[in-house]
C-alpha cells in the first residue's frame, strides 16, 4: 500500500462519516425526550428529591411571541420541606433547553 492509496482511504472514510452524520440529523432532528427529562431531573435533584416526573414523547409547537419552536412538554414533582411542589415545563426539542417553567 502506498501513501496515495492510504490518503484516498482516509478521505473516503471522512467523507462517508460526514454524509452519515448529516443524514442522521435529518432523519432524527430532535433529542431523545427521555434524555431531556433525565437532564431536567438531574438539575431538580440538586435542590431536593424528585417525587415523580413525566414527558410527552411527541413534540408540539411553542410560540413565545417572537418565534415558534418544537418543544416537549412535561412535568416534575419534588418534595421541599415535606410539601410536594409540581412544575410543568416546555423544553426545546432540538437542544433540550427549558423554554418555559411554571409552578402548577
Amino acid at each position: 500500500m502506498n501513501l496515495r492509496d492510504f490518503m484516498l482511504g482516509v478521505t473516503t472514510g471522512l467523507a462517508a462519516a460526514v454524509i452519515i452524520k448529516e443524514a442522521s440529523e435529518r432523519i432524527q432532528p430532535y433529542m431523545n425526550p427521555n434524555q431531556i427529562l433525565e437532564n431536567i431531573k438531574e438539575e431538580f435533584r440538586k435542590e431536593s428529591p424528585i417525587d415523580g416526573s413525566w414527558i410527552y414523547m411527541k413534540p408540539e409547537n411553542f410560540h413565545n411571541g417572537i418565534m415558534t419552536i418544537p418543544v416537549y412538554r412535561g412535568g416534575i414533582s419534588r418534595v421541599v420541606e415535606g410539601e410536594v411542589e409540581n412544575f410543568e415545563f416546555a423544553a426545546d426539542a432540538r437542544s433540550g433547553v427549558i423554554v418555559e417553567l411554571k409552578k402548577a
